[in-house]
């Protein structure tokens, strides 16, 4: 697949025609597979090969470039070095780069079997909830299986004279890596996890995202939390942790756009009070009852926010032009130079919060915090339950 091209004619922000790009990449997990089996077959000829080829989650072969490939023995027997250098496609991706190591020791006498560690740069599980042991290499069950079941099938004449494999992944700059994503939060620190249910990245995949959103409601339930905050980002978050300063960082889960995992997942888990932190655009979708708001998916309601400036008492002619905006932040904007920010804000929070207790029903409390566009409280409305 090649990169797509923008069309000449100017293109909307919800168009589905702007250009994003499409060449799809691999998952870490796909690469340390790679590095591992070309390791092993170090081990097996005596030689790391230049290229291999690994049998992706979703069943895909595929052939992957090595580097850095080298043979040698120490005090702790044979060992073999491989590099696969992960291509993440035109999928934004902070381990894009990434060089995914792997030392393969062969252990004599070990019993056939394959012991898979993380090194260097590959974050260590300390907190529950996320399905790995603690103490542990956050290297996911599914790369984990993946990883182990190439390196049986690169490694079947070593395992069946009855010796072992001992595969270490590292990822030299990891730790800087993992700065840009939620791991901290999750509590895998050290470096970045080994991921990958397929081994495809998508471009601008949703996959990871939702999936993370998932996993840190879980990290927040199995530590006892009854409340969860979603926000749509990181100005939001930031609004949302200084209005609720009395919450545990673990209760705090950015959602970006996926609404509806975060809420079946919330719900799922027995949250008691779930509260959500969002601009007026976001805060805009949710009341139109979206699943997923981004920007590609469906178009702002026009209607919606031109009905919530009306009931606050925005001049007819205003309203006319907020009907025929483009965007929520004009209508947020031309309403605060009128001073009715809060009661606008107000009226959107409230749609929004009948909109989540139809979708989403249950014992939880609900709470919506809209914050302006430096992140600061606007409002914040508790849902008025008996």
């Amino acid at each position: 697949m090649t990169a797509g091209h923008a069309t000449p004619e100017r293109v909307r922000k919800g168009d589905a025609r702007r250009d994003r790009g499409n060449r799809s990449g691999f998952s870490t997990g796909a690469n340390a597979a790679a590095a591992a089996v070309a390791a092993t077959l170090g081990l097996v000829h005596g030689e790391v090969p230049e290229a291999v080829e690994c049998e992706l989650p979703n069943q895909m072969r595929v052939r992957f470039a090595i580097t850095d490939g080298r043979v040698g023995r120490d005090a702790g027997g044979e060992r073999a070095h491989a590099v696969s250098v992960k291509d993440a496609g035109d999928d934004p991706d902070a381990t894009h780069g990434a060089h995914l190591t792997a030392d393969v020791r062969r252990i004599a006498g070990g019993g056939g079997e394959v012991i898979l560690n993380g090194g260097p740069g590959v974050g260590v599980v300390t907190k529950p909830g996320l399905g790995l042991e603690i103490g542990g290499p956050a290297i996911n069950p599914v790369p984990r299986r993946n990883i182990s079941a190439n390196v049986r099938a690169a490694g079947a004449p070593i395992l069946a004279a009855g010796d072992s494999l001992e595969v270490t992944i590292s990822v030299p700059g990891g730790e800087e890596m993992a700065k840009k994503t939620l791991n901290a939060r999750l509590g895998i620190l050290g470096g970045i996890s080994i991921l990958g249910t397929t081994g495809i990245v998508r471009p601008y995949s949703t996959a990871a995202f939702r999936a993370s959103v998932v996993q840190a409601v879980d990290v927040a339930a199995s530590q006892g939390q009854s409340s969860v905050v979603f926000t749509t980002g990181g100005r939001t978050e930031k609004c949302a942790m200084r209005e609720f300063p009395q919450l545990d960082e673990a209760c705090f889960v950015q959602m970006g756009d996926f609404v509806k995992a975060a809420f079946t997942t919330a719900v799922k888990q027995g949250m008691r009070h779930i509260i959500v932190g969002a601009m007026v655009g976001k805060l805009t979708k949710i009341a139109q009852g979206l699943s997923v708001t981004h920007a590609w998916r469906e178009e702002i309601d026009r209607a919606l926010i031109a009905g919530a400036a009306a009931e606050v008492g925005a001049p007819p002619e205003l309203v006319a032009e907020i009907r025929a905006a483009e965007t929520a932040r004009f209508a947020a904007e031309r309403l605060a130079e009128l001073g009715l920010a809060v009661a606008f804000h107000r009226a959107l929070a409230e749609r929004a919060l009948r909109s989540l207790r139809e979708r989403y029903p249950g014992p939880h409390r609900l709470t919506v915090l809209a914050c302006n566009f430096e992140g600061v409280p606007i409002v914040t409305v508790d849902e008025d339950r008996p």
